[in-house]
């Protein structure tokens, strides 16, 4: 929820190589503005189509009500009819997005946003230890490669994804902190895992919290991103079990006339001021140095890797809808409607700075004093930076129609103590957004480099 948060992006320039880059059926795509830019996102709108080969613009009209295809106002296309032919022209380029699996570092810290995500948390099972954890990171990794290329899981494939593309699937690993003493590692367990302090606001389910290993999954599919949940759970055979696995989605690419930041389930605008890859220091504050300094607690299976903070958190969404609008804007600092600080003009934009001294003619501060944007900026935290990446979520209603909805908050950074850590206080002390979220699930997960050619995630550390 901080005005640190990652837009819906998707921006042309990474080369196919590059970690987080993803190919397209015209050449490479990537994230050249962030995860990044703050109204950023790679033109991934789908093009319109008016006929497809081997289907005449008369049959695709006359089908479009029992297929559900669509043409928007801007062409582009929803859905479509299947054709006979397999040499069809597809409607929309967004299956064939791929990303990387092997790179510096790990997909799906800077790949731009999917639309749909799962995170799940495996305990090792009882008597696993080191060598198992091996065997299981390689299935794990040679799984996720083949996926992440649009191929088949290997031996026992469900076949659920079979129709479709790439879809921009990302899987992506990391270690809890009683994922070392489980397998004899505790030597190697970097300083920066060390517990989370506790919080006011929180409300924490254990059992729904930390865990040995974890993995997130996101894809532009839902059934791509299913099938990749399944192929990772499957693969964990006896192994590990599940200890918690959650669900979330994001506003699909191509769903705005034009690239904007993506909203959160409040309406609000929630993806402002994330650092960019494109800023000097964006590597050092997000990841692990390629050659960590001794005695600065950072081991050397963590070069290129990063941190990862995963909080469940509930919105009080009825009490947050009974605000008013200019209420609902003071809470947060900005404009509902486009995400402008209060503090500017008319003329203002969401890329416009916040004047945080600026009053009103009644001498009031035009952004609050508790307004969550100005609390949790980095240079009111001693610069403490993250890239966040989060998902919404849904999980149904209770008796009373109360929604179980929110964000699945992910955030990344070279070290939760400097970046995760500071912020969190800061708004324990006084966020007025505080009133209206519950922190109800929490893990913190060391995430390695990315995998070279020929190895497998945190081949560094289990065998090393």
């Amino acid at each position: 929820m901080a005005d640190q948060s990652i837009p819906e992006a998707r921006n042309h320039g990474a080369t196919r190589g590059e970690p987080g880059g993803t190919t397209g059926p015209t050449g490479p795509t990537g994230p050249t503005g962030p995860l990044g830019s703050e109204n950023t996102e790679t033109a991934k709108n789908t093009e319109s189509t008016t006929a497809v080969e081997g289907i005449s613009r008369r049959r695709l009209l006359g089908t479009a009500g029992a297929t559900g295809l669509v043409l928007g106002a801007a062409g582009a296309a929803a859905g479509y009819a299947a054709a006979p032919s397999s040499a069809a022209t597809p409607l929309t380029s967004l299956g064939s997005e791929q990303a990387m699996f092997h790179g510096k570092h790990q997909p799906g810290i800077t790949t731009p946003l999917q639309a749909r995500g799962h995170l799940v948390a495996f305990d090792l099972a009882a008597g696993a230890g080191r060598r198992e954890a091996a065997a299981l990171l390689r299935r794990w990794s040679d799984t996720a490669r083949r996926l992440m290329a649009g191929e088949p899981a290997g031996t026992g494939d469900t076949g659920v994804a079979r129709d479709a593309g790439p879809s921009s699937l990302t899987v992506t690993f990391g270690f809890g902190h009683s994922f070392f003493a489980r397998t004899g590692l505790d030597a190697q367990r970097p300083v920066a895992l060390d517990p989370l302090p506790d919080f006011s606001s929180d409300h924490l389910d254990k059992s729904r919290s930390n865990g040995d290993l974890w993995v997130q999954i996101g894809a532009d599919d839902a059934l791509v991103a299913f099938h990749a949940l399944r192929a990772i759970q499957r693969d964990a055979g006896t192994a590990a079990r599940i200890r918690w696995q959650m669900n979330g989605f994001n506003r699909s690419p191509g769903a705005t006339a034009h690239p904007m930041t993506t909203r959160n389930l409040m309406g609000q605008v929630d993806g402002t001021r994330n650092p960019k890859p494109a800023e000097a220091d964006f590597a050092e504050r997000i990841f692990v140095p390629e050659e960590p300094e001794s005695g600065k607690g950072a081991p050397a299976w963590m070069a290129n890797g990063s941190y990862v903070v995963v909080r469940r958190i509930r919105m009080l969404l009825d009490d947050w809808e009974g605000l008013s609008l200019k209420a609902q804007e003071d809470v947060i600092g900005r404009r509902k409607s486009d995400g402008a600080p209060l503090s500017g003009g008319s003329d203002a934009t969401e890329t416009t700075e916040m004047d945080l001294e600026k009053t009103d003619g009644s001498g009031k501060l035009a952004v609050p004093i508790n307004a969550h944007a100005r609390i949790t900026r980095p240079d009111q935290n001693g610069g403490a930076a993250m890239v966040r990446r989060p998902f919404s979520y849904h999980d149904g209603f209770d008796a009373d129609g109360v929604p179980d909805a929110g964000l699945l908050f992910i955030c990344w950074q070279a070290d939760p103590l400097r970046g995760f850590v500071p912020v969190q206080r800061k708004l324990d002390r006084g966020d007025a957004l505080s009133r209206f979220i519950r922190h109800e699930a929490s893990g913190l997960f060391a995430v390695p480099g990315g995998a070279a050619e020929g190895e497998y995630v945190g081949q560094r550390l289990l065998e090393g």
